[in-house]
């Protein structure tokens, strides 16, 4: 079950901005992961994701460069900057304190929170 678009539109940078943190990854191999790695729930497609990846990088947190792949195909790898790895930060904690609060209206089960950290 995917989110609706607002919801969508919310967690879509902190997903991405969470994926980049292990590691620099390419547009493809992050909308790969972020439907394995989600079972679905944040699946997006390029058309989504591309233009949220501009977004980030317009406000400096992350990077991208050019690289040749061991294929021999050029892919634009994307990694977070010390502005992205505070903004994951800040958004980490308003995204627990918000399950928190959900939790606490019963909208989440309590064991829900923390258990995908």
């Amino acid at each position: 079950m995917k989110l609706e678009r607002e919801l969508m539109r919310g967690a879509g940078p902190t997903a991405v901005l969470k994926l980049l943190a292990s590691r620099e990854m390419y547009g493809y191999e992050l909308v790969e992961a972020l439907n394995a790695r989600s079972e679905g729930v944040l699946a997006m497609g390029q058309s989504t994701l591309y233009p949220l990846l501009y977004n980030l990088e317009s406000k400096g947190l992350i990077q991208a460069d050019w690289r040749t792949a061991e294929s021999g195909r050029e892919r634009k790898y994307y990694r977070l900057t010390g502005d992205g790895k505070k903004k994951l930060k800040a958004d980490t904690e308003q995204w627990s304190r918000l399950a928190t609060a959900m939790a606490a209206l019963g909208v989440l089960e309590p064991r829900a929170i923390g258990a995908t950290a």
